[in-house]
């Protein structure tokens, strides 16, 4: 019972589960933006990865001696590599653009932090969880180093179906990103675009027909936000 409950172990016990606790944290920020991997996902890889370094590191004390010699950073090493299914699991190409890939970068780093704890690094890898907590929250919204998006539906009408293409062009021209396009027929000549736009933040319906006015087949402008 003793050997159960001794310091060295209680300590790896210690730094396994604070090693959840930040990884937890880096979770909690991905959940609260409906990311695919969230809390429970990033609790468990920081947890396994402090798991797996704590192994690496006292795991084979035992055979260690009488010719018998262990690298102390082979599993740890193996859990970098491992990763690499899990964050590409996150990943979706989906409409001509990629999602998830802040969240697989995230999940590489909890394995990172996961690392320093189970490693006895507690200010580093706590400073770190900080760090990439602050990253996603404060680049997220408004800074000088990223410019805010958001995601709109523009209707446009026009009189020639010919124009199609080159009213697209130039919609994409003045867009971020165009996440999908949807082209209906309606009575006569007209033809409905559909398109799921994404403007930054100060991007209104008032540039966007200033924009297109010089198109006399355009019958009508419509914008829409979520």
């Amino acid at each position: 019972m003793d050997a159960l409950l001794d310091a060295t172990q209680l300590e790896h016990l210690l730094r396994i589960v604070l090693a959840a606790l930040c990884g937890g944290a880096v979770g909690f920020e991905r959940e609260r933006r409906f990311k695919s991997a969230g809390i429970r996902t990033h609790l468990i890889v920081a947890l396994s990865a402090a798991l797996m370094t704590v192994l690496s590191k006292h795991g084979f004390t035992d055979v260690v001696g009488s010719g018998v010699t262990v690298d102390a950073s082979r599993i740890a090493a193996g859990v970098v590599s491992a990763i690499g299914f899990l964050g590409a699991g996150v990943i979706f190409f989906r409409k001509d653009a990629v999602s998830g890939v802040t969240t697989a970068a995230g999940l590489w780093a909890t394995v990172g932090i996961g690392i320093a704890l189970g490693a006895g690094r507690y200010f580093v890898g706590c400073a770190v969880t900080g760090l990439i907590v602050l990253i996603q929250v404060v680049l997220h919204h408004r800074t000088p180093l990223v410019r805010p998006q958001k995601v709109g539906t523009v209707v446009l009408r026009l009189t020639n179906p010919q124009l199609e293409a080159a009213v697209c062009t130039r919609l994409a021209g003045m867009a971020e990103r165009i996440e999908s396009i949807h082209f209906r027929r309606l009575d006569g000549d007209m033809v409905e675009i559909t398109c799921d736009v994404i403007f930054a933040t100060d991007y209104n319906a008032e540039h966007l027909v200033r924009a297109l006015q010089d198109i006399p087949e355009l019958y009508s402008v419509e914008m829409r936000w979520p």
